[in-house]
């Protein structure tokens, strides 16, 4: 029995050893980068009595070294995600969802995209990248213990930009088409208006692909607004409105935590970079906010920015058609680490891409994908620009580059000029060819194969309408200013793809902003904070299908109770609660593109929740909806697509519904006759959003619940005035003043 005995012993040494190399394979595998050039780099931190940092530094480069380390000091946990993300090794740190998201990267080509687009940035940008970087590897260096995988850092300005590279095109969507395309379901898709005499088509049906178990899951990646539950709301006010100030408002919807959550932050430098805003983790410049002389804010559109093309494989399915010739598809295999447990999984799979783009085989064929924007990464040097623009001129000519591939602007500035833009890098497509480009494409023709972007003066802008306000709540850009300022549909080809859509958010602010006389801070905060829903669209049809619903017992009551409700989400109305779970689902179907859900379905669901959590049906809202952040725990208001955002959430134990996405950052920005900017802002829980130690944790939620904002110091000698910390950093010795 000794070779038995032998035998298990030598198999555990096996297992243990297979054990060891899973637990460790994947940093070694993955490398370190190479560290970048030696360069010193000094900035000045300064927080405020809300921690916000106050970054100063004499040249741009210096202050965005600072930036690094400002935001690592406050979220380093959320930083190691992104750069992890940039390296194609998130998968390493959370598992499959991260391991989907590497594939993303992979797929994209994100770090090709970076190498090549990189070194034909302006010399410094880069040098404003590079030092980013630096900021990064500082922290690193100086905080060992945090680390949450082995050779991540040093990080370089291309794995910067990569991270850049892989996020861009999520933010219209592109995760709505690769998710369905990896598991071979139909595809919600639906760019614009119907263009005559072109059915809307879908993917092919196939038997195969309807008997063949599905491949992987969807994807749903945190990297842009959740595509499922848009929002953001922006206005701007003109002097002769508001009868005083221009005025700015921002309210970006993003997730409360995460990679695409808001960062708060100014900066200022001798080279003339000041600017006060918010930023994602990764970016060393902020997207939106103010300067001296100008600010603008984001909204999110969904023009027609992807196409998808079927290919025709040849029997080896190794080649494809294309002009009657047959091209090899470029084959990469690339592993995916995949953390599970204490191991992590080396998972090899297979990148394909065609002249096309991207390429995903399924069950029901291949297909290519081309998307706007794609191979381009200079949004890095156009976002770096307008945060130094002066005027409208040189702002708009940055837009006018294309190079910012989507989302709305809305922009205001000292001079009271307002504008809005629908910036969109949407494909130039050729107008004397005869297809639907919503649909599925054919493969084998180069004439459908597009390059760049349509000239800038293609899209819809509007500048100081008389009637002095500019809104955009993710609707359409043709109700934006009022009646007879608006734009009209019928001036640009449904080719664009541009959305006909509104949301209630749009339809409140519309209504709203057109019913007053006057625009003044007063009005506008009950614009912004506005809880009211109007009865239409989704919200319409929801409303029919209650009224002619039969039901009895306990779902009847329930039944009868949401159509008593005053069609607000206040916290001051018997069914205030149960309208919030109920409305939704339905919210979220409209917005994409999903089929109606079944009515009855949703409102037993809502009765249930609140029967066996609150033992009735009508607890007041705010017992129902949290802010809750460590031992905090605060009652909110508004609902999903009200003006007052609370749009999606977690559900925890106790049945409470723990707010996770909807109002984020706020702003508010004026400029007044002769004075200097002046703004506001809040964040739903503080600076430190992931230091619970910290006493910015949670420091600005009593504030955020109360719909009050806090100053923003812009000026020095305010900022000195309230500062709370001042200290100096840089990578040869850090001081504390």
């Amino acid at each position: 029995m000794k070779w038995i005995k032998g035998g298990v012993i030598a198999l555990g040494g096996v297992l243990a050893l297979g054990l060891t190399v899973l637990a460790t394979w994947e940093p070694y595998f993955a490398s370190a980068a190479n560290a970048p050039a030696a360069r010193t780099y000094t900035a000045e931190i300064i927080r405020d009595q809300f921690g916000v940092p106050h970054i100063y530094g004499e040249t741009d480069a210096d202050a965005a070294f600072g930036v690094a380390v400002a935001h690592a000091e406050d979220d380093f946990f959320t930083l190691q995600d992104v750069v992890a993300m940039s390296r194609g090794r998130y998968g390493a740190i959370a598992g499959e969802d991260g391991a989907r998201i590497d594939y993303a990267y992979h797929l994209i080509d994100a770090r090709g995209t970076a190498e090549r687009g990189y070194p034909k940035l302006p010399a410094d940008t880069r040098a404003l990248f590079e030092a980013y970087a630096a900021g990064l590897n500082h922290y690193a260096e100086q905080h060992p213990a945090e680390l949450k995988l082995a050779n991540l850092f040093p990080v370089t300005g291309v794995d910067v930009a990569a991270g850049f590279a892989l996020r861009q095109p999520f933010f219209f969507g592109l995760d709505a088409v690769i998710g369905p395309l990896v598991a071979g379901d139909d595809l919600p898709r639906e760019h614009g208006p119907d263009i005559p005499g072109f059915p809307r088509a879908a993917l092919p049906d196939a038997e195969a692909a309807d008997a063949a178990p599905k491949q992987a899951k969807a994807l749903v990646l945190p990297l842009g607004e959740d595509a499922q539950h848009l929002g953001s709301n922006a206005f701007a006010v003109s002097p002769e409105k508001s009868g005083g100030p221009t005025t700015l408002i921002s309210n970006s919807h993003q997730p409360l935590r995460g990679g695409v959550a808001w960062y708060e932050l100014v900066v200022e430098s001798g080279e003339g970079w000041h600017f006060a805003g918010a930023n994602f983790p990764g970016s060393p410049f902020p997207f939106l906010g103010h300067n001296e002389h100008l600010g603008w804010t984001n909204t999110v559109n969904t023009p027609d920015m992807i196409d998808i093309y079927q290919l025709e494989l040849d029997e080896t399915g190794t080649r494809y058609l294309l002009d009657g010739e047959w091209r090899d598809l470029d084959s990469t295999w690339v592993t995916l680490p995949v953390k599970l447990g204490p191991v992590v999984l080396p998972i090899r799979r297979e990148v394909l891409r065609s002249v096309h783009g991207p390429v995903i085989r399924n069950a029901r064929g291949a297909f290519a994908i081309r998307y706007g924007g794609i191979g381009r990464i200079d949004q890095l040097d156009a976002y770096y620009r307008i945060n130094k623009a002066t005027s409208f001129a040189e702002w708009e000519a940055q837009l006018a580059r294309m190079a910012i591939p989507s989302t709305n602007f809305i922009y205001a500035d000292k001079t009271g000029t307002i504008a809005y833009v629908y910036n969109a890098a949407i494909p130039n497509r050729p107008a004397d060819v005869r297809v639907d480009w919503r649909s599925v494409l054919p493969g084998d023709r180069s004439d459908l194969i597009w390059n760049g972007a349509v000239d800038y003066a293609a899209l819809p802008k509007l500048v100081n309408p008389a009637s002095g306000w500019l809104y955009n709540s993710n609707n359409e850009p043709f109700t934006a200013a009022g009646a007879g300022d608006d734009l009209a549909p019928d001036d640009y080809s449904p080719v664009l793809g541009i959305e006909r859509k509104q949301t209630n958010r749009s339809r409140r602010a519309y209504k709203l902003l057109s019913e007053a006389s006057v625009l003044d801070r007063a009005a506008l905060e009950r614009i912004k904070y506005d809880t009211g829903y109007e009865r239409e669209g989704y919200v319409a049809r929801l409303f029919d299908a209650l009224a002619a619903m039969e039901a009895d017992g306990q779902l009847g009551e329930a039944r009868d109770l949401l159509l008593s409700w005053d069609f607000t989400a206040d916290n001051n109305g018997r069914a205030d609660a149960i309208a919030l779970l109920v409305i939704r689902d339905f919210m979220s179907a409209d917005y994409s593109n999903k089929p109606f859900p079944d009515v009855k379905e949703k409102l037993q669901a809502a009765t249930d929740h609140l029967t066996t959590h609150f033992g009735r049906l009508d607890p007041p809202m705010a017992d129902l909806l949290r802010l809750r952040q460590g031992n905090v725990d605060l009652p909110l208001d508004g609902g999903s697509d009200t003006l007052r955002a609370s749009t999606t959430w977690d559900v925890d134990d106790d049945g409470r519904l723990s707010l996770k996405h909807g109002d984020s950052f706020i702003m508010w920005i004026e400029w007044q006759p002769g004075q200097r900017v002046f703004s506001r802002s809040v964040q739903p829980f503080g600076a430190a959003s992931t230091r619970p130690q910290s006493p910015h944790y949670t420091d600005q939620m009593r504030l955020f619940v109360d719909q009050k904002l806090k100053p923003v110091w812009f000026w020095r000698d305010d900022v000195l005035a309230n500062a709370r910390m001042r200290r100096v950093v840089s990578n040869s010795a850090t001081n504390i003043r």
